[in-house]
């Protein structure tokens, strides 16, 4: 049996229990994803009074497909209720108002964190490295706990590489045992493609099992009937990839963000970490 892991709805946003941080911390400029400009710390002209989004519904329609495939992995309501304790930032002091949001994206790297390393703690193949997998999310935990000012002073980047280099192992473990025709031993060149440069590829019907596709630039690519069962798919950009028919079964370090951003089907097979979204659907 893997490791007892700590709750993962902490790692899922809850929009209840936040005061709207993505919609005010985070920057973004009028582009095919966002349909106007808006600087960090100045509220989206959509969010209400109650942090809610005025145009939830109609997001993708309005112009805002950005914020359709954004997602906290919890940072917002564990920096809203935790580390300011309820403090709303409207009814706060423009100071603390301004550390909640330099402090925001800071705890949001370090649920990603959380997430990838509870997922590594789940898979039987890489239970070599558990013991270390372990310190390493109780290592993250603690410092998403730190006080404003500390996380505000904290080298989130190093903390990164540091566990990077557990994940790294964690995805030779458990992609080891898998790997289709042409993939076995002496494959290593073919089953390594982290950060290639895939945008548009024609993959459709592509056996990529077991390949590393860590940070891969996958946009727009076909990857229709793809089989990518236990891929690492950790940081890949699947913007507009088309996952039609493609099997995801078993791939890991993939995020609800990732699939957001893809298009897909009711055909398409997904890691049971992740949801379908609901706009594949009404693209059909």
């Amino acid at each position: 049996m893997p490791d007892q892991i700590a709750d993962p709805s902490d790692l899922r946003a809850d929009c209840t229990r936040c005061f709207g941080l993505c919609c005010v911390a985070l920057p973004f400029a009028r582009s095919a994803d966002f349909a106007l400009d808006k600087p960090a710390g100045k509220p989206c002209p959509n969010l209400q009074g109650d942090h809610r989004c005025g145009i939830h519904a109609d997001l993708r329609q309005k112009g805002f497909t950005g914020c359709t495939v954004y997602d906290c992995f919890g940072a917002g309501q564990k920096v809203s209720q935790v580390t300011f304790d309820g403090q709303d930032w409207r009814t706060g002091s423009t100071e603390d108002a301004r550390r909640m949001f330099d402090v925001f994206p800071v705890v949001r790297q370090l649920h990603e964190l959380l997430w990838y390393l509870t997922e590594a703690l789940g898979l039987p193949a890489a239970r070599p490295v558990h013991p270390e997998l372990r310190r390493a999310l109780e290592k993250t935990e603690r410092l998403t706990r730190l006080t404003a000012e500390e996380l505000a002073a904290l080298d989130v980047a190093a903390h990164r590489q540091e566990v990077n280099v557990l994940l790294l192992r964690t995805s030779e473990l458990a992609r080891a045992g898998v790997g289709g025709k042409g993939q076995g031993k002496g494959k290593g060149r073919r089953r390594d493609r982290r950060g290639a440069d895939l945008m548009g590829a024609r993959l459709r019907g592509a056996d990529l099992r077991g390949v590393s596709l860590r940070g891969a630039y996958l946009i727009a690519a076909d990857l229709t009937g793809a089989d990518l069962r236990g891929a690492d798919l950790i940081g890949a950009d699947l913007r507009d990839a088309d996952l039609t028919d493609a099997d995801l079964t078993g791939a890991f370090f993939l995020t609800q963000p990732q699939v957001n951003a893809a298009r897909g089907s009711t055909g398409t097979r997904l890691p049971a970490s992740v949801s379908r979204p609901v706009h594949w659907t009404a693209a059909r």
